[in-house]
């Protein structure tokens, strides 16, 4: 029996959850003083940006602060997720508030985006059927889609518009005072967090209006560049987040909850994609994805380390993707639909575009 200290050779199963999660016990430690520091600066950095959307006299000063108070937005919300998580500080109560405050700028109602994120999505993920976000569809559900509908798939995994299928399919139909279809368990603190959301974002354009009476600014223009473009840019950035998180050639979908289980979906069904100039660490590290599916208790600023020690004690087993721009959208182009017979991806003909599964592809061949 291996040591949990010696790397698990690549021929051998993957060990239980909790054993690994054993390994990384040492880097679950959290500290409240980490992450109101966190908190605070990002804000101030966020706010910082936001006046400069407004202040500086060119154009595209203003847009360049507007895309980067969206990108702020983005590091307020991965703080968010940690305090949601429960991984952010040792404290449950005082996670809950720190989440909803750095919830507010993404309008992300807390108690929803817990649902579908911490229940649903970690709790499910990449189950067809369960776990609703990126959920390929197969070529028979495809083709029984209307045309508007068969656009709007194509439109979705473009690559292009991972920003439109985050507002529309996740935020707006999830989050937003969802109808019973889309949530169909009513809780009166899923109507408190909206209304949080709604009165924040009430503040939040009243501050730009009155922003481009004082400056003597265009409104439309002052809203453009203080709320529109940061919370698109904010869209985008969480939409292909989530996608290169969970979609790739190597990455598996199961509509099976069985073999779903036992093909320890923690491990195989995420991607650690990385950057060059430390990206990934402007990022807060939610990049380093796999330590998080494994043991959601880590810490955002631990997360480098554990994502470490999983690579070192599980050659071979995590998908580690470099990122390019031509990686990402070759990535589109071959995850289109998903064949859960031949376990692969394939293009919207049915043609294969990743690696059957042999074990299937060798059944099928032989009946």
């Amino acid at each position: 029996m291996n040591s949990p200290e010696l790397p698990i050779p690549p021929g051998e199963p993957i060990p239980h959850r909790k054993i690994i999660r054993e390994w990384l016990l040492p880097l679950s430690a959290k500290t409240t003083l980490n992450a109101l520091t966190m908190l605070v600066v990002d804000y101030i950095v966020w706010a910082g940006f936001m006046a400069g959307a407004v202040l500086f006299d060119a154009a595209w000063q203003q847009l360049l602060c507007s895309l980067a108070a969206g990108f702020c937005i983005g590091r307020l919300f991965i703080i968010g997720h940690d305090a949601c998580h429960q991984s952010l500080t040792p404290h449950r109560t005082l996670n809950k508030w720190l989440g909803r405050i750095a919830f507010l700028p993404s309008l992300t109602p807390f108690s929803l985006w817990d649902i579908g994120h911490n229940v649903v999505h970690h709790g499910y993920t990449n189950l067809k059927g369960f776990d609703f976000v990126w959920a390929p569809l197969t070529k028979e559900e495809y083709s029984q889609l209307g045309f508007l509908s068969r656009m709007r798939d194509r439109l979705y995994r473009s690559g292009w518009a991972p920003g439109i299928y985050y507002m529309i399919e996740i935020w707006w139909k999830k989050m937003i005072f969802p109808t019973k279809e889309q949530m169909p368990t009513q809780r009166a603190i899923f109507i408190q967090d909206n209304l949080l959301v709604c009165g924040f974002a009430a503040v939040w354009l009243a501050l730009s209006i009155t922003a481009a009476f004082l400056t003597n600014q265009s409104v439309l223009w002052v809203l453009f560049t203080t709320v529109f473009v940061p919370f698109m840019f904010w869209c985008a950035m969480i939409g292909f987040v989530v996608y290169v998180h969970h979609t790739h050639v190597k990455v598996s979908w199961h509509d099976d909850r069985s073999a779903w289980s036992k093909a320890q979906p923690f491990v195989s069904t995420t991607v650690h994609l990385t950057f060059p100039f430390r990206i990934g660490a402007l990022m807060h590290h939610i990049m380093e994805h796999t330590a998080h599916h494994v043991d959601m208790s880590i810490p955002l600023y631990k997360l480098k380390a554990a994502q470490s020690k999983l690579e070192e004690l599980l050659p071979e087993r995590i998908i580690i993707q470099p990122f390019s721009w031509s990686w990402y959208f070759e990535t589109a182009k071959s995850c289109k639909l998903y064949d859960f017979t031949h376990k692969c991806w394939t293009d919207y003909k049915g043609h294969f575009t990743s690696v059957p599964h042999p074990l299937t592809s060798s059944a099928v061949e032989s009946s």
